[in-house]
């Protein structure tokens, strides 16, 4: 693409003397033709490196802002190419300038246990938005979501003059994120609406459709989180449209930052970048091999797509390897086949695609449009931009006769039809059916007819074998299509909310029990109470088989599998002890194993004395971490009680999804100094990653290590970390030997830099081994500074409370029942 510009739209790039002739009066010609000799094309080039949506990824009408006319270049300033990832302005405010992060980016960085803290919030801290959701009249939040549905807008007119398939679309998107892996992504916390995820391609026109609801999310304010509006408008506009949905819960509450915490890939290049899915691929452009080799834990393939490329793998219509495609990324979704093949032919049962002009004339994303757009991006230049023609994929493709219900003519055209392969407006790969007539609408043009079209991902559903059958039963057996894809929908939309005790509103399913909610029975007997609670401690730490050690990494071990970002695992079911958790190598299975045959043995002789009140084992699991944690402080000379509230259940191997809770596993755990890094993550970052699934902070993830060090809670009881002789005590010694001077650290030959020997700086005898987990407590500055503190000689007593509170923490994470 060619740019032309004069001094006008370049002022302020280049270097300018600051007391000049003004750029924009008559006595500026000698500035101005310097300007205009300069070779703007390069330059323009740098900026849409520096900017990479911008750099060939669908704004290719984007141009050099004009800063404001009185601005003015300072001495010695020259704007350069920054490189990816850099801002080619060079700022000296708060924030500013050259960072230790760019002097160091390899530098652990701590930012992501510190995102969503309470200065992030507007809210109060009192608010609470189950309280306020209750306030919430859902009939009438019901008829103002119809009434939008169909009240087209001039500014973004409605296909078919409904917006139903739109806030499908945006619910999709908004939960299509979500992979079972890391738990990360999904609808949970209203991310569409920051960066990157609201300028990712794949959402293109969607800053629309959330334009489209504010004016609902305003009137209901507090009592309407953005995470729930989102996605319950796809929900209604199905129902509207004739879709019997399975139901729909709300509790989705919404954060007020973009989530660090998640890794999207590490290409440099966003979709339709031949680039965009280089690293998740390791380079590979073998279509039919490279699938199954897709990057852990990403879904989708390609960065800035919700899941696979529509056109086909890199660009290449070939519905077969399209399919290979498919099936990893839905897979890595935690769907099916059947739930996949649900999922695409419901969908898109409803509305179409838009590549109606060639994608030169559409502008930046909203991250990086102008000021002015106020957050909205991707305008179109071509005529009115919007209707008829309307861009978002560059794809053309309108997939039903009835685009506005629930029918089953997707399917119908897709499996009757003959495919012949053609170009959309924009050049990208389509499908048109060979002999069909023109019988499909017009979204906007009363009377005008199209031929059926595809993409060549739906052709995908028909060249392999698995989805073609599923296809042809759906196709068959009209009602059992629509109960999967309900049940698919709703599994969707609902992934990654966590047990249904956070399920609010009065559309939530009666007794539902589906198995990747991870069901947990209700208790049919009295709980336990604080006389229960000290005698059951007793008779815990005088059982056989059981020392501080083993109890605290067993408790460790159960709760720790908790993930906040889709609220999975945690102590409460007691599926450590069940398969698969019974088995990760990091619960040390063969000690597990004694450590819970005395606590069943704890629990029956309970349970058996009792015939009202019981004991679960899941209980007793943290009781015997609580147990031990008050025993080992009281050993170091500090008395404390920590806080346990009963009330856990114990689930069975049946309501136990075995495959899904693969992915709890931990590959890394340094809190029991299990695992270590690789070449792309170290061991410090893996512990980081670990703690932010775990909601600690820099402080919490501290003394966790510390205490966890002091109570002898490796996994597998070696002494790597142990930096004290008196073991199973609570104390603080981790932090004042790591801290101490005479020491002397040193890599163990042939481990990577993951083991370490501490020699005594006099006699040079090894005094302590540790791991990378260890030693980062005293390397990176600001962890250090808070090892400071609990190394300090007045800090025994803090570091015990504040040992205890951070457990205490990690034990109830999953008790959203007591919160």
């Amino acid at each position: 693409m060619e740019f032309k510009a004069d001094a006008r739209s370049i002022r302020g790039i280049w270097s300018l003397p600051r007391n000049g002739p003004d750029l924009y009066s008559e006595g500026a010609e000698k500035e101005s033709q310097y300007i205009r000799s300069a070779d703007v094309t390069s330059r323009w080039r740098w900026l849409r490196v520096s900017c990479p949506y911008i750099g060939g990824n669908g704004a290719r009408s984007n141009a050099p802002r004009i800063p404001h006319p009185e601005s003015i270049v300072e001495p010695g300033y020259s704007a350069e190419d920054p490189g990816f990832g850099r801002c080619s302005r060079k700022g000296k405010v708060a924030g500013g300038g050259t960072r230790s992060k760019d002097w160091w980016p390899c530098d652990l960085s701590l930012a992501v246990l510190r995102q969503n803290g309470d200065g992030s919030t507007p809210w109060d801290a009192k608010f609470d938005y189950a309280t306020e959701f209750a306030k919430l009249d859902v009939s009438e939040l019901k008829k103002d979501l119809t009434e939008l549905q169909t009240n087209s807008q001039s500014w973004w007119p409605a296909d078919f003059g409904n917006y139903g398939p739109f806030l499908i679309r945006l619910s999709w998107h908004n939960a299509g994120t979500y992979r079972s892996e890391d738990g990360r992504g999904g609808a949970g916390m209203g991310q569409q609406r920051f960066a990157p995820l609201n300028s990712w391609p794949d959402n293109a026109g969607l800053d629309k459709a959330r334009r489209l609801l504010w004016p609902i999310k305003q009137k209901y304010g507090r009592k309407l989180s953005w995470a729930d509006l989102m996605v319950f408008a796809g929900n209604t506009a199905m129902e509207n449209m004739g879709f019997p949905t399975y139901g729909f819960a709300f509790g989705r509450e919404d954060t007020w930052q973009s989530d660090e915490g998640i890794y999207w890939g590490s290409e440099q290049e966003f979709f339709p970048s031949p680039n965009s899915n280089k690293e998740r691929y390791n380079g590979s452009t073998d279509i039919y091999g490279r699938a199954e080799n897709l990057e852990d834990p990403l879904a989708a393939t390609n960065h800035g797509l919700i899941y696979v490329d529509p056109r086909g793998p890199h660009g290449t219509p070939d519905p077969k390897a399209s399919a290979l495609d498919i099936r990893v990324t839905f897979g890595r979704m935690g769907m099916d086949d059947e739930e996949t093949v649900a999922l695409i032919a419901g969908g898109h049962a409803f509305g179409k695609t838009h590549g109606a002009v060639s994608g030169d004339f559409i502008g930046p994303d909203p991250n990086s449009a102008g000021i002015e757009n106020q957050g909205l991006g991707w305008k179109n230049s071509f005529n009115t931009g919007v209707g008829n023609n309307s861009y978002t994929s560059g794809l053309e493709v309108i997939w039903s006769k009835t685009p506005t219900k629930w029918a089953n003519e997707f399917l119908g055209s897709l499996i009757h039809n003959n495919w012949t392969l053609v170009k959309s407006p924009d050049g990208a790969p389509q499908w048109e059916a060979v002999s069909a007539n023109a019988s499909y609408p017009d979204a906007f043009i009363a009377g005008k007819l199209h031929k059926p079209t595809m993409l060549t991902s739906d052709l995908g559903l028909i060249y392999d074998p698995i989805y073609k059958n599923i296809s042809t039963t759906f196709l068959n057996d009209f009602d059992y299509f629509t109960e999967k894809f309900a049940l698919a929908w709703y599994k969707l939309l609902h992934r990654d909310m966590g047990p249904v005790s956070r399920y609010l509103g009065s559309e939530v399913p009666e007794d539902e029990n589906l198995i990747w909610q991870d069901p947990l029975p209700a208790a049919s007997y009295k709980i336990i109470d604080d006389a229960d609670v000290k005698q059951l401690k007793q008779d815990i730490l005088a059982a056989p088989n059981v020392n501080i050690s083993n109890l605290v990494t067993t408790a460790w071990g159960s709760a720790s599998t908790f993930r906040f970002s889709d609220k999975r695992g945690g102590a409460n079911g007691a599926r450590i002890a069940l398969q698969p958790q019974r088995s990760f190598a990091a619960n040390n299975p063969e000690r597990l194993e004694a450590v819970l045959k005395s606590l069943q043995g704890v629990k029956d002789k309970f349970n058996s004395a009792n015939k009202k009140k019981q004991v679960s084992l899941a209980d007793l699991i943290v009781l015997g971490g609580t147990a031990a944690v008050e025993k080992a402080a009281a050993d170091a000379g500090t008395t404390v009680d920590v806080p346990f509230t009963p009330g856990r259940v114990d689930t069975t191997q049946d309501l136990t999804d075995v495959e899904s809770f693969a992915y709890l596993e931990p590959r890394t755990d340094a809190f029991r100094n299990y695992g270590h890094g690789n070449s792309r993550s170290l061991t410090e970052e893996l512990m980081v990653y670990r703690a932010s699934l775990l909601t600690l902070s820099p402080p919490e993830m501290t003394v966790l290590v510390g205490g966890m060090r002091a109570l002898g809670a490796n996994y597998d009881g070696s002494a790597f970390g142990i930096l004290t002789d008196r073991p199973g005590q609570l104390t603080n010694d981790f932090f004042t030997n790591l801290l101490d001077d005479s020491t002397v650290w040193s890599p163990v030959v042939d481990t990577n830099e993951e083991k370490f020997e501490g020699k005594d700086l006099a006699t040079g005898s090894v005094k302590y081994k540790a791991t990378r987990a260890d030693l980062i407590f005293g390397s990176h500055a600001e962890l250090r500074a808070v090892a400071e503190v609990y190394g300090s000689g007045d800090s025994q007593d803090k570091f015990v409370n504040d040992f205890v509170r951070a457990w205490v923490k990690v034990m109830d994470l999953d008790r959203y029942d007591i919160k």
